[in-house]
C-alpha cells in the first residue's frame, strides 16, 4: 500500500497507509490526521483539505485544474505553487511516501 506521509505543526508526521485511488483527503479524514476536515467531502467546494504539497513530488502530483486554482484563489489566505486540494489528488504507486503540509490556518 502506498503510503502518503503529512507533516503537521511542530513537524509532527503523520504516516497513512492508502489505498490505490483513494484521495489524499479520504486517507486523511479516514485515519484521523489533524488539519484536514474535508467538509464538503471532496466535491471541490469548500478548500478544507488544502496541502502544500512538498517540492519533490510536485512534479508526480501535478497541478491544479483551473476550477481548483480558483477555489484555492478565493478560499485559503496562503495560496502558492505548492498549493492543491486533498480531495484533488489521488493516490497511485508512483505516490508512495507522497509528502504533504496541511494547511488549516489558512482557510478564510
Amino acid at each position: 500500500m502506498p503510503k502518503v506521509v503529512y507533516i503537521g505543526s511542530g513537524d509532527a508526521a503523520h504516516v497513512v497507509e492508502a489505498t490505490v485511488g483513494e484521495s489524499v483527503m479520504s486517507a486523511a479524514v479516514r485515519s484521523g490526521v489533524p488539519g484536514i476536515v474535508g467538509e464538503c467531502g471532496g466535491q471541490l467546494s469548500c478548500a478544507t483539505c488544502h496541502v502544500w504539497v512538498k517540492d519533490e513530488f510536485r512534479g508526480r502530483v501535478g497541478g491544479p485544474s483551473e476550477l481548483e486554482a480558483d477555489l484555492l484563489d478565493l478560499g485559503v489566505s496562503d495560496f502558492t505553487d505548492a498549493s492543491r486540494l486533498g480531495c484533488q489528488i489521488t493516490i497511485t504507486e508512483e505516490l508512495d511516501e507522497l509528502v504533504v503540509e496541511p494547511r488549516p490556518e489558512a482557510w478564510h
